[in-house]
């Protein structure tokens, strides 16, 4: 699926950017609702006798829809959020006075504040008015409106926001209000049916629900504003929903929210099949904290990751294609390089608890405290598992984190048996790093090895390694444990590998000045 196609948005009479969505419908049961069972409807005389018991099923499914959107549709809201800009002057210093534009038809009209105004969801989460919504619903908002079902509206404050979940918590002065029951959607499963309650498209179309099922659970998209500090671990879903679902609740069939509305998939900024909810066990613990200190604390690893690959989990002997490749460290504080974490392992558990992918361990880590101590578990090469103790560090800023040494000084890359050199095994061409390409790259002596000019279409390599122009230059700094300063470091060591075989690459891509992890499996 094309990046292009996810949006987040909030519906406005200005566009929308962005926006949200999903999903849910009910089932055939409701035990933790207190609803009066409905009797069947009396059969309709015909001269063939109606199937009573799949009519009695279809009435009971019918049932328990209605009976879940009657139970959540209290605690939906309807918000609307705007911010006054003042339209940047255009033309010569002088306009019409006011009341004379009839007048002077071509000239520049006087030019006053614009309120810019859009909407979204959102649901109660307590008796005494605080609400979760998406923090792309509110951003930039100098005023926030809430109405609730009973078309109350009420001025609402915004306690705190975390973009890094696309989550926001607001606070409005009322009491007795109905809060939605929160599940866990832990427990939720592939194929389960969900309701979205919410409002699509805005004004004209509050409060709606529809339905559909969970089509899948762990996704990560391309979204905008998304950072390396994003956690994404989406709920998919196949429930109709467009503009203005953005913060509105997925519900399970037992009237238990369990997912925040999103996101959708679409070429044209509506619905198109597909749509995103933030798990609820995750919106709760950004939630409380907002609720407790008005922002949010992270703890942190120290690493940077990506999700396993199969040449990954064949390198070190997984039995399955599950965990989590440390591809970097954020800093030389790093805790995770302190304790012992080493490129290329692989975080399988945390406390004993197994890890499957990056958003797993995003959640399992960073709402924990700053310098609490865990077990990180990770497997090496030929199945060797290792636990560590790590002390978590806080989060830094993303300042310190994108701070970088200038230092462009050169060294001796360029000697007499660095030329440039054809790798079939690997599918690459790779040349030597001459002192244009180190000051033009501003590479620290750390960031330089081979570097790759061309990478064999359909070869080992396509797709995981970055040529100029692609994505690139992608460096070589080293294959298992030799380090690569040349490319006859790297062929020689190339050499000494068997084809067929996985290989450990450490990389530098020079575009993003960030290091990784890519395990090739080597062509003959």
């Amino acid at each position: 699926m094309s990046h292009g196609w996810f949006n987040r948005a909030r519906s406005g009479s200005v566009g929308l950017a962005f926006l949200a969505g999903l999903l849910l419908a009910g089932v055939l049961h409701l035990p933790h609702l207190s609803v009066a069972q409905q009797p069947s409807a009396p059969a309709v005389a015909t001269t063939k006798p109606a199937p009573s018991g799949n009519v009695a099923a279809l009435s009971d499914l019918s049932e328990a829809f209605a009976s879940v959107a009657e139970h959540v549709k209290p605690s939906v809201v309807f918000i609307k959020s705007g911010h006054t800009e003042r339209r940047q002057q255009v033309g010569p210093q002088f306009q019409v006075p006011p009341g004379f534009e009839q007048f002077f038809p071509r000239m520049p009209q006087q030019q006053g504040p614009d309120f810019q105004e859009s909407a979204g969801s959102g649901f109660i989460v307590s008796k005494d008015g605080y609400i979760l919504t998406n923090d792309h619903v509110v951003e930039g908002s100098d005023q926030v409106t809430v109405r609730l079902l009973d078309r109350r509206e009420f001025p609402a404050k915004v306690v705190g926001t975390d973009p890094g979940t696309d989550l926001a918590v607001l606070k409005i002065d009322a009491n007795n209000l109905t809060p939605a029951p929160l599940g866990d959607s832990d427990d939720s499963r592939v194929g389960e049916w969900v309701l979205a309650v919410g409002n699509p498209l805005g004004e004209n179309l509050t409060f709606t629900v529809t339905s559909g099922i969970i089509s899948a659970k762990g996704r990560t998209l391309a979204l905008p504003n998304s950072s390396d500090r994003s956690i994404q671990d989406f709920i998919q879903t196949d429930a109709a929903i467009n503009p203005g679902n953005s913060g509105g609740p997925l519900v399970s069939v037992r009237g238990q929210v369990i997912g925040v509305n999103s996101a959708i998939a679409s070429q044209t900024g509506f619905y198109s099949g597909y749509g995103f909810a933030i798990p609820i066990n995750l919106a709760r613990r950004v939630m409380d904290q907002i609720i407790a200190h008005g922002h949010v604390q992270r703890a942190a690893l120290g690493v940077t990751v990506r999700n396993v690959s199969p040449n990954d989990a064949a390198y070190v002997g997984l039995p399955d294609i599950r965990g989590v490749v440390v591809e970097d460290f954020g800093s030389e504080n790093s805790p995770a390089q302190k304790a012992g974490l080493e490129p290329g392992d692989i975080i399988v558990s945390v406390d004993g608890k197994p890890v499957e992918y990056v958003g797993q361990l995003q959640q399992e880590i960073a709402f924990r405290q700053p310098g609490e101590t865990v077990r990180v578990e990770v497997a090496r090469k030929g199945g060797t598992h290792k636990t560590l103790d790590v002390k978590l560090q806080e989060l830094p800023s993303k300042a310190a984190v994108a701070s970088k040494d200038d230092d462009t000084t050169s060294d001796n890359a360029n000697s007499s048996d660095a030329s440039a050199a054809i790798l079939g095994k690997l599918g690459i061409t790779v040349a030597p790093l001459d002192d244009d390409d180190i000051q033009q790259l501003r590479l620290k002596p750390d960031q330089r090895g081979a570097l790759v000019t061309d990478v064999k279409a359909g070869g080992p390599s396509y797709g995981e390694l970055r040529e100029p122009d692609n994505g690139g230059p992608d460096i070589i700094l080293g294959i298992e444990d030799t380090q690569v300063r040349t490319p006859a470091d790297l062929k020689k060591a190339i050499a000494a590998q068997k084809p067929g075989s996985i290989v450990s690459l450490r990389i530098y891509n020079a575009p993003t000045q960030t290091r990784r992890v890519e395990r090739i499996k080597l062509g003959e």
